[in-house]
């Protein structure tokens, strides 16, 4: 019992616990507008490119502008800004509905919505990532990030389910209507916070080479600047499952929008198990990170070459294990590595070499599964994950990086010791 309260230790404060609901909701939308959107594009052109060309529009935005959106998220109070981007997300997905429903669609109209979408990920990404640390302390803040992972990726395996139904037996259109939908909960959740609760960063005027002084300050921290290059090679070429995971569905498996969201929940199922694995974890080892990519790469190469469908599946729920456990373990680093008055900088790098990568890994992937073949999108993954993994040893024995100690560690070390002084 007492392994089980660790586990959901975050959820007992009330702001987080409200946010985390409204957040399993919405993600769960989010998840089949992702599958409806690929599979839109996929009967509208057929090509794997113009799949890929999809996500890079969508993520174009970030990978230009996504500074400026964690400059934009220390000026200004994080909860009003979730609430500005959850309304213009929801206008975005219903106008996407309405338009697919009304038989009027257009690749063009599924690539400037793409782009909107971008926009305002841009401003929302960073504000959500470090809001967490304001509702939570810095003791829970490691659980906290891992729950809300695994609470994505619980999304994963309800919202391509649920989108693969609505589209063999409704239509795709619903899918982005239902999404609209979702994105009310969050704002029920925003408005039910208690504002005095928060533990809210001090915001920082403006004034000229706050960017120059967020890129500088990442640069300076040996944990911040490698955790970002290994984050951005497997974020560049192994995260486009949209474009990847598609493909083997359609392709190489002969399969329909079921199949596609069969495989895209396997991916969820594994990371939910690896979500409550990673949250009862008390430390970790400056290896970790770099272990972790490394077994990622060789399961999502496994899962490639699976000749039958119910091979991937099983292959895609490990690797789900070990998406889950890096990009959580990559998340905490970065968030307790920086100052508060850079935190919402470091993340917006984040969000860059994660998200905004797309742009460059989802067309290259998608050409990939095109002419060299649908396997071929994924195993390229795969590979990215073990070069990173590679990468990350020698950094790691180059400079003896050692990962900061949450303030979990630290409390559990100090009862072990009998030294009181760090509570």
């Amino acid at each position: 019992m007492k392994q089980l309260g660790r586990v959901f230790a975050s959820l007992k404060v009330r702001n987080f616990r409200l946010y985390f609901i409204g957040q399993a909701i919405s993600m769960s939308g989010s998840w089949m507008q992702i599958i409806g959107q690929s599979w839109l594009v996929l009967q509208l052109t057929g090509s794997g490119t113009a799949l890929g060309m999809v996500t890079a529009f969508q993520f174009l935005p970030v990978l230009f502008l996504g500074p400026w959106g964690g400059l934009i998220a220390d000026r200004f109070p994080k909860k009003k800004i979730l609430y500005f981007t959850q309304v213009a997300s929801l206008i975005l997905a219903l106008i996407l509905g309405v338009i697919v429903i009304s038989g009027l669609v257009k690749i063009w109209m599924v690539y400037v919505l793409a782009i909107l979408l971008g926009f305002v990920s841009v401003i929302e990404g960073p504000a959500r990532q470090t809001f967490i640390s304001e509702m939570v302390s810095e003791k829970d803040l490691s659980n906290a990030i891992t729950l809300n992972s695994t609470e994505i990726n619980m999304a994963r395996v309800i919202g391509p389910a649920l989108a693969g139904i609505l589209i063999v037996f409704v239509g795709i259109g619903l899918c982005f209507i239902v999404n609209a939908l979702t994105y009310i909960a969050v704002i029920v959740a925003l408005f039910l916070m208690n504002e005095e609760e928060l533990n809210s960063s001090p915001l920082i005027r403006k004034a000229k080479g706050q960017l120059i002084e967020g890129f500088k300050y990442v640069m300076s921290s040996p944990v911040i600047r490698n955790t970002l290059i290994m984050i951005a090679i497997i974020g560049t070429l192994t995260y486009e499952f949209s474009v990847s995971i598609a493909l083997l569905a359609e392709s190489a498996f002969h399969g329909d929008a079921g199949t596609f969201g069969l495989l895209t929940s396997a991916m969820g199922v594994g990371s939910i198990v690896g979500g409550l694995v990673v949250a009862n974890l008390r430390k970790t080892t400056p290896r970790t990170l770099v272990v972790v990519a490394f077994f990622f790469g060789v399961f999502i190469f496994a899962a490639a070459m699976a000749p039958v469908l119910w091979m991937a599946v099983f292959l895609l729920v490990i690797s789900g294990f070990f998406s889950i456990y890096f990009t959580s373990l990559g998340n905490t680093t970065l968030q307790l590595e920086s100052i508060p008055q850079m935190r919402g900088r470091v993340m917006a790098l984040w969000a860059v070499v994660f998200l905004g990568s797309a742009p460059i890994g989802g067309p290259i992937v998608g050409w990939i599964g095109e002419y060299a073949g649908p396997r071929w999108s994924l195993a390229v993954g795969g590979v990215a994950a073990i070069v990173a993994a590679g990468i990350g040893a020698v950094n790691l024995k180059k400079q003896a990086i050692k990962i900061p100690k949450t303030a979990e560690i630290k409390i559990a070390e100090a009862e072990a010791e009998g030294d009181a002084r760090i509570l």
